[in-house]
């Protein structure tokens, strides 16, 4: 049995919690939940397995069996649109725990992203990432946070069945050749090869900032790297199009 209580003030604890969640990662990683919008995203967290903590349902609950424990909370409109982080919710908002990703999974393609910032590139990659099969998404470095509310709207329900990880260089270095995965860099330069030319069906491929690209740093342990062909006055791709172009040749 799902408990249901009705909010009233602006001060209320879960209101308070649910904002913090949305709006400071600090918070959110401490409390290791974070923060969902709308029914479609609310079926997708059900379907594939991820763990519920509260529901925030706007002016009136829908009729939707939930997980036992689940604990469900209405609000007045005003109050409701104060608690959530996209403008003009339909709502609900909820609250979900962060995954615990374990070890010993299958690892043939890999999408690497360094110091990727904006967080709806970041949640696109996801998404796209999760449409090809790839198996895992690797963030390095200053990418947007995982868990900010705009990636997660961004990856489109992706978020709750496709494998991220975290890492720094130097554990992507030991991660690759833990995994005999040869690792590519997308840069623009002199010895970059045709993305066409490149065996990357078993790889893991890099891609860089669309101001700066792929730190030296990255490119030092990378095997090769590789260039997407394309009109010479173009001076580059937006990242999570490039990284899409890429993953839909890793999955040829």
């Amino acid at each position: 049995m799902n408990l249901m209580e009705n909010i009233t003030s602006r001060k209320n604890k879960v209101i308070c919690h649910l904002r913090s969640v949305a709006n400071d990662r600090e918070y959110r990683c401490n409390c290791r939940e974070y923060v969902c919008d709308g029914i479609k995203t609310l079926r997708e967290a059900m379907r594939y397995g991820a763990e519920l903590v509260c529901v925030l349902w706007k002016e009136k609950a829908e009729e939707l069996e939930l997980p036992d424990g689940v604990v469900q909370y209405t609000a007045p409109a005003e109050l409701f649109e104060y608690a959530s982080p996209l403008k003009s919710s339909g709502g609900p908002v909820f609250t979900v725990k962060m995954p615990e990703h374990g070890g010993g999974f299958k690892l043939e393609r890999a999408i690497v992203l360094e110091n990727l910032q904006d967080p709806g590139n970041v949640g696109t990659v996801i998404r796209t990432a999760n449409a090809f099969n790839i198996d895992a998404v690797i963030l390095v470095g200053a990418c947007a946070d995982l868990y900010n509310p705009k990636t997660v709207r961004a990856s489109m329900g992706a978020i709750f069945r496709q494998r991220v990880l975290t890492m720094s260089i130097a554990e992507l270095d030991e991660f690759t050749r833990e995994h005999a995965l040869p690792l590519f860099g997308a840069a623009l330069s002199d010895k970059a090869a045709d993305l066409r030319n490149v065996e990357i069906h078993r790889a893991a491929v890099a891609i860089g900032s669309e101001g700066r690209g792929l730190s030296p740093e990255l490119l030092d342990i990378c095997g090769g790297e590789v260039i997407i062909p394309m009109n010479p006055d173009s001076e580059s791709l937006n990242a999570a199009v490039a990284a899409s172009i890429i993953m839909w040749e890793m999955s040829r």
